[in-house]
């Protein structure tokens, strides 16, 4: 079995999404121990939202990054499954990754929504990018 270049902005796309959990409770559980709440008032999503308003921001990254990256995840896979090693598709999955990791470190830190939004809207270009470029490679191939 060949070495597929896309396999390193797939990992680097999970270690993302783990870092993130990290640092979420990184956050959490001290909040949760410092405001003294009970682990059963957090039953509720909406009121854990509430109480947890620290941990906030990086509970949402975590799931943003269930929502579009699923579709990077999928076009890697397929990728790799047909043996797809193309350098204009690495780089764009690499473009994705990163612009997901910016967006990642905005809405972790100062969260400003217009720069959150615009790293959001490239990623999902490139994303969108990565699927036409497969596209072109299933049809003329």
């Amino acid at each position: 079995m060949s070495f597929n270049p896309i396999i390193l902005p797939l990992l680097a796309m999970v270690f993302l999404t783990f870092a993130v959990w990290i640092f979420l409770f990184a956050l959490r559980i001290p909040e949760i121990k410092l405001k003294n709440i009970d682990p059963d008032d957090l039953k509720d999503r909406e009121e854990a939202h509430k109480l947890l308003t620290v941990s906030a921001a990086a509970s949402n990254n975590l799931k943003n990054l269930f929502e579009m990256p699923v579709l990077f995840y999928l076009a890697a896979m397929l990728a790799m499954l047909l043996l797809i090693q193309d350098a204009l598709l690495v780089q764009l999955a690499w473009g994705f990754v990163i612009l997901r990791a910016i967006h990642s470190i905005v809405h972790c830190s100062y969260n400003r929504v217009m720069h959150r939004f615009i790293v959001y809207f490239v990623s999902c270009l490139f994303l969108l990018l990565i699927w036409l470029r497969l596209a072109q490679y299933l049809f003329m191939n």
